[in-house]
């Protein structure tokens, strides 16, 4: 997909993509808007099933337009990340904010995975990185 900062429908969009990549080892996540608890009703089961398949797996968060979580987002992702603690090998964040790369920052003490920040006009860059020894 590409990112325009210009296209004015990004803006009130709300709602979340789930891409199997490599086999399903890689998930990638895109994001527009706000993540509400109704975004992961929707794609947890789809990690969770290639939890189970895999072992392990990696994923890509991208954000496009990301307005953060609410409060029942919240609670879902912290559940989530309880959950498969031990199940995510790395994590790449792309974003465009300030916030989305301190968020990186802040996650690499709670998580297990290896955690990278890339700025959104470098999803290849990603990519890359998140499938290295595949």
């Amino acid at each position: 997909m590409l990112y325009n900062k210009e296209i004015p429908e990004f803006e009130e969009r709300e709602s979340v993509e789930v891409e199997e990549l490599f086999g399903g080892r890689v998930v990638k996540v895109t994001t527009y808007g706000r993540l509400t608890q109704a975004s992961y009703d929707s794609f947890s089961p789809d990690l969770d099933g290639l939890i189970e398949a895999h072992g392990n797996i990696r994923l890509i968060f991208e954000m496009i337009h990301f307005k953060g979580w609410t409060m029942g987002a919240a609670w879902e992702d912290l559940k989530l990340s309880c959950k498969h603690f031990n199940h995510i090998e790395r994590i790449a964040i792309v974003g465009d904010k300030k916030w989305e790369k301190a968020m990186s920052t802040i996650l690499k003490p709670i998580t297990r995975a290896k955690v990278h920040y890339f700025d959104i006009t470098d999803i290849e860059g990603a990519t890359n990185w998140i499938s290295e020894d595949l």
